[in-house]
């Protein structure tokens, strides 16, 4: 198993530290300067970085758009006043009294912002029901195909009855059979046979029936 990787410093995380801590202490200072000791002091950037965060959620989210806009501004306001008021234009040993008062004002109205985040119900939009064919409508006739006609497959007609070919015996065939025959008759003094005929000239059973019919 492989080691996981060293850490290594991220330059966006290093800057977004540093501008936190110097936006941390403006927002303590300011908030000591207007008469807020102590723990109290400390509280007020906690409580204005809170609210950045929180309305900044709510618009990763997808809350309601204004509200969180709203309050994501007021936040950034308070913020970014303490940065510029302690930047040498406000004199921090004598504030004026309007910013002693939005300094003391400030918890509740944080209290109220975030409350009001933190507790907004999500609007989703309902589902909207397909509409019901109405009993009156007829419903819509299907028409039915129809089925192919299928080719008539008619019986194959019996071929036509053809007769048998006459056969007919050479005349020189039938010279050549008598001799055979006569040698025959002259050496066993019996007839020929159709088996010894057919074996002497070679030729076919009907061939050599045809021949004995006229020998006969």
């Amino acid at each position: 198993m492989a080691r996981p990787s060293a850490w290594r410093p991220d330059a966006v995380l290093v800057q977004a530290v540093i501008a936190g801590a110097l936006s941390f202490a403006h927002l303590h200072d300011l908030a000591a300067a207007a008469g807020q000791s102590g723990w109290k002091a400390w509280a007020y950037p906690v409580s204005v970085d809170l609210l950045l965060v929180a309305s900044w959620r709510r618009l990763r989210n997808g809350g309601p758009t204004r509200l969180a806009w709203s309050w994501f501004v007021i936040a950034l306001v308070a913020s970014l006043g303490a940065n510029v008021a302690t930047a040498g234009l406000l004199d921090l040993e004598h504030v004026p009294a309007w910013l002693r008062i939005l300094v003391a004002g400030w918890p509740a109205l944080a209290f109220l912002g975030g409350t009001l985040l933190a507790h907004q119900p999500r609007t989703t939009p309902e589902p909207v029901p397909a509409p019901e064919p109405s009993a009156s409508e007829p419903a819509p006739a299907v028409l039915a195909e129809p089925a192919p006609e299928r080719p008539e497959i008619s019986a194959p007609e019996p071929p036509p009855h053809r007769p048998a070919p006459v056969l007919a015996a050479p005349p020189a065939l039938v010279d050549y059979a008598r001799k055979v025959a006569g040698e025959h008759r002259a050496r066993t003094g019996a007839e020929i046979d159709t088996a010894t005929l057919r074996a002497r000239l070679g030729v076919s059973d009907d061939l050599v029936h045809v021949i004995a019919a006229q020998l006969a």
